[in-house]
């Protein structure tokens, strides 16, 4: 025979799920109330993640496919404009977290200053980006030339759209007012350091890995 809960329980038992659930939804909204920034500029960035690792994931896939074809084409590209590019994204990263700090602190001179200079270290990848290509170009590697560099021109240019989008971001929130500058400053620098993140596992996966 079933137990037949008494209508007290049964009202009690709903009412601890809806706390529980009621917790749980509240918990979830403080968890995306503490992202720095605009929630909008983070879903931004999640799904831009999203995109570079499925191409990310593409591109290793064609490597194992296709080791010689790869590794010839690797051997065309020079480390050296890779690493100093590496480095220009980290230093440019650096400046951007210095304005942020600065913003946070009411120093919104300062702030907008580091933007300033943040987003002219960054124009530095776009000018070694040009040379780099231009080199590549100018060997007869295009983007019909194999499958290594039709991945490697859009997976590098895509990448360079995204410095051109994040440079233009971080001259933006530097022109914020006060009421709204650390918001814009932390919601500029959050996608900044996307676009540093995603560089510092494109120049190895490319350049380097054999």
């Amino acid at each position: 025979m079933t137990a037949v809960k008494p209508p007290c329980l049964r009202s009690s038992y709903r009412g601890g799920r809806q706390r529980r659930g009621a917790e749980m939804a509240d918990t979830e909204a403080s968890g995306l109330a503490a992202l720095p920034g605009n929630l909008m500029m983070w879903i931004l960035i999640f799904s831009e993640l999203a995109v570079f690792g499925v191409a990310f994931l593409g591109f290793s896939v064609a490597r194992v496919m296709d080791p010689a074809i790869f590794a010839a084409g690797q051997a065309h590209l020079s480390g050296t404009l890779g690493a100093l590019n590496t480095m220009v994204l980290v230093t440019s990263g650096y400046l951007a977290a210095r304005g942020v700090a600065a913003g946070r602190r009411g120093a919104a001179t300062q702030a907008r200053r580091a933007m300033l200079m943040a987003a002219a270290v960054g124009s530095v990848f776009l000018a070694v980006k040009a040379v780099e290509y231009s080199a590549t170009l100018g060997a007869g590697l295009t983007i019909d030339s194999d499958v290594f560099f039709t991945l490697y021109f859009l997976l590098t240019g895509f990448h360079a759209l995204h410095v051109v989008l994040g440079i233009v971001i971080l001259l933006l929130v530097g022109c914020s007012g006060p009421d709204t500058l650390v918001e814009n400053l932390e919601a500029g620098a959050a996608f900044w350091h996307m676009v540093d993140l995603v560089w510092v596992i494109l120049y190895p996966l490319v350049y380097l890995i054999r």
